[in-house]
């Protein structure tokens, strides 16, 4: 456990993956006048609920001391051991609207959005060969959640009061749809979940239950955190940093230059979302791999966000899309 400032600790909890640690995930413990605030939970393993229990024991801190629960958003690193952590603390949990209505189809009743993704994935030209590995890379991920449903069902604008700290709540849908931001303007620190990483590019990608727009989103959420005054960056990942408006520029521009290769590729002539992906690189951890490099999980988020991109660029006027054979195209548009 690391103190970050007075009042806030750092709990650096491991990944499934061995042999890495690019998957550990960082949870902030809070320190309120009745007890405690935790944000994020980590995977929904053995090995990280040890982690997390030796780190409290340094503390002085029992599971019953937890009074709450923010989860920034629902993906297994970040929501896992919210069950789990809920029956032994009787700790209320809060977790954005959009999100608590997709829990039971994410994580409970599977096999309509499991249709739903194969039905995305072949309309975006993805092969029929293909379509088994990549519609059910993600199933793997179950494993790792012990679902609950959240009391608290935030909106955005909402703050959270516990002990000195004031933490206005920010919706910052992109990465995920219901992702959420705490902000502490008094102490000017940010904690940001996966919104905005120090070194990762979170991805951003289309899907059923991405939203419509969620570069776009995603785009508009960074100027709001632009705005703010920030001394300090309290990410999910990797570290902890203080140039939050260098990295967001850092992180406008990463989209800039994706965008700009596919309309490169566009102008090869009409593809699909599946055909573009394979045809530019991704960085995966920091290693910048082809798409035919790439496990299945990371191609159909390879795809989804190539996807993301492109109905963005259809937007803008320099890409539009049609159809072949019953799957999604898209070409360059004479002007780009």
């Amino acid at each position: 456990m690391t103190s970050i400032l007075p009042g806030i600790h750092l709990l650096r909890l491991p990944g499934p993956f061995p042999n890495t640690d690019s998957a550990d995930v960082n949870a902030y413990l809070i320190r309120g006048e009745g007890g405690w605030l935790l944000v994020d939970t980590g995977w929904g393993t053995d090995r990280a609920f040890a982690a997390l229990e030796r780190q409290l024991d340094e503390t002085g801190v029992g599971f019953e001391q937890i009074r709450q629960i923010v989860v920034t958003h629902f993906h297994p690193d970040h929501y896992g051991l919210a069950g789990r952590l809920k029956e032994l603390s009787g700790a209320s949990v809060a977790l954005h609207q959009v999100e608590k209505d997709f829990i039971n189809a994410r994580y409970v009743s599977m096999d309509n959005l499991l249709g739903e993704m194969s039905d995305w994935l072949r309309l975006n030209g993805v092969p029929e060969e293909e379509l088994p590995a990549l519609r059910g890379a993600s199933l793997g991920m179950r494993q790792y959640v012990a679902p609950v449903l959240p009391e608290i069902a935030l909106q955005g604008g909402e703050t959270i009061s516990h002990g000195s700290f004031k933490f206005q709540v920010m919706w910052t849908p992109g990465h995920s749809p219901g992702h959420v931001c705490l902000y502490e303007s008094e102490r000017r620190i940010l904690l940001s979940g996966d919104h905005l990483l120090p070194i990762t590019f979170p991805n951003v990608g289309l899907h059923p239950q991405s939203g419509k727009e969620p570069l776009k989103d995603y785009l508009r959420s960074l100027r709001n955190i632009e705005q703010l005054e920030i001394d300090l960056v309290l990410p999910a990942h990797e570290h902890v940093f203080t140039n939050a408006r260098q990295r967001v520029e850092e992180v406008r521009q990463h989209h800039q230059e994706r965008k700009a290769a596919i309309v490169d590729v566009l102008r090869q002539g009409w593809q699909t979302a599946y055909e573009v992906s394979s045809r530019i690189p991704w960085i995966v951890y920091g290693v910048t791999l082809s798409f035919q490099e790439l496990l299945p999980l990371d191609k159909r988020l390879a795809v989804i966000s190539a996807l993301a991109h492109l109905e963005a660029l259809c937007q803008e006027g320099e890409a539009e899309k049609s159809a072949r054979d019953g799957v999604r195209v898209y070409g360059a548009t004479k002007a780009s």
